[in-house]
């Protein structure tokens, strides 16, 4: 797994192109084209998002989507244990980068999750999945850089244009296509081991969290190059400091309770075969320990609250790039607006597409599948459906400018 840092495996190399990929050291490097490589033309794009997530959101149900979306990466992984995999995580959904030999057990894993997601949570998902050479034949492509997040995690950064293409195409394909893979029948639900959601959401401590998205509106290498340079230069201009200093997430607003804010959720998503009581038992007794280790600061077993928490800072998603810019910071209501400026000027100038959405939370999604080792990541999102609803404001910017040149 990328952010788990296992051990190298000794019976196959099939994930070697990620696996031994140096790592680079600061989200600053997403604009040097020379971090990046490209994925072989045999490996598959996997891709699901949630249909309707807009529409569950204004429903308030914006916790579940983020739950369900990050569950796409939770049981991808745990079907292709070993294997390191380079994955985003977009608010109500993902993609991820796999193997020849690891795409028919990835699908089969979305296959039991959009079941799992239809009867546990009243969710339609959305997954499909495309080699990477079929992008390329229409002139994009998915290259590949590894960040580096400490003790050993890492995630993906794509470029090349390839993932936003293959989420086009499955948020466009009709029923039959071959892309899409279709809801098991029966069996069991996916492993969701990992997956859990007991923090309370992240207060802003500056004014707002803003949810941003930005992308190119020309296409190539130095477009993706010269925009992401430009952007991340006026924001930091903006915020008069490193970006990173403007994520959501600190030791100020870190905020455990018990029972955890997530305990339903959770129970749902990953009781698997067990009896949901059972489930919920084991969850109150982890939770338990965990809510004695945060209030005392001290450690019991594997789990060592001030060294988890200072882990967790560093090993959390709130900055990536996937063919967009995307990022959830706490800003003030000045910053906020003077970003607001920038981005409509850069717009109008015909530069980019942008989305962004305020709140007064960001809500954290955990991946946990060692504390013993440090292997874990934690996926970062605007309440109230932060990214998702930028992503909808970024794709309504992008349809009126194609019907604007039809029409001309």
């Amino acid at each position: 797994r990328s952010m788990c840092g296992a051990e190298r495996p000794t019976m196959t190399t099939a994930d070697a192109f990620y696996r031994y990929m140096a790592p680079v050291a600061s989200f600053e490097n997403v604009a040097d084209v020379q971090s990046y490589q490209p994925a072989p033309d045999d490996w598959v794009i996997v891709v699901a998002d949630i249909e309707g997530s807009t529409k569950q959101i204004e429903a308030g149900r914006y916790k579940t989507v983020n739950l369900v979306g990050a569950a796409v990466v939770t049981a991808v992984l745990n079907a292709l244990p070993g294997l390191d995999i380079p994955f985003v995580f977009g608010g109500d959904g993902a993609a991820l980068v796999v193997p020849p030999g690891a795409a028919s057990a990835a699908r089969s894993a979305l296959a039991s999750l959009k079941r799992h997601a239809r009867e546990m949570f009243d969710l339609e998902l959305k997954a499909g999945s495309v080699a990477v050479a079929a992008v390329r034949v229409v002139g994009f492509d998915v290259r590949v850089m590894k960040l580096d997040l400490g003790s050993g995690n890492s995630l993906a950064m794509f470029s090349g244009g390839g993932i936003a293409t293959a989420s086009a195409w499955l948020s466009q394909a009709l029923d039959k296509d071959p892309l899409l893979i279709e809801p098991a029948e029966n069996g069991a639900p996916p492993s969701l081991d990992g997956l859990s959601c007991r923090w309370q959401p992240l207060r802003a401590r500056r004014g707002v969290v803003l949810s941003l998205i930005t992308c190119a509106r020309a296409a190539g290498p130095e477009a993706e190059r010269v925009h992401v340079k430009r952007v991340m230069a006026a924001l930091s201009d903006i915020l008069g400091q490193d970006i990173a200093a403007a994520a959501p997430i600190g030791p100020d607003v870190l905020t455990f309770k018990w029972p955890p804010a997530g305990l339903d959720l959770e129970t749902r998503a990953t009781a698997g075969r067990k009896w949901q009581m059972r489930r919920r038992t084991e969850i109150l007794l982890q939770s338990l320990i965990q809510y004695v280790c945060e209030r005392f600061n001290t450690g019991i077993g594997y789990y060592d609250a001030p060294a988890y928490r200072a882990e967790m800072i560093n090993q959390t998603d709130f900055q990536k790039y996937d063919d967009m810019v995307r990022l959830v910071l706490d800003v003030t209501m000045d910053e906020a607006a003077r970003i607001d400026m920038f981005l409509r000027a850069e717009h109008g100038a015909g530069q980019l597409f942008f989305g962004t959405h305020h709140s007064r939370d960001a809500l954290m999604t955990c991946l946990v599948f060692s504390l013993e080792h440090s292997r874990h990541v934690h996926f970062i999102d605007g309440a109230e459906g932060g990214l998702t609803l930028a992503a909808r404001q970024l794709k309504r910017q992008i349809a009126t400018t194609l019907q604007g040149k039809a029409a001309s």
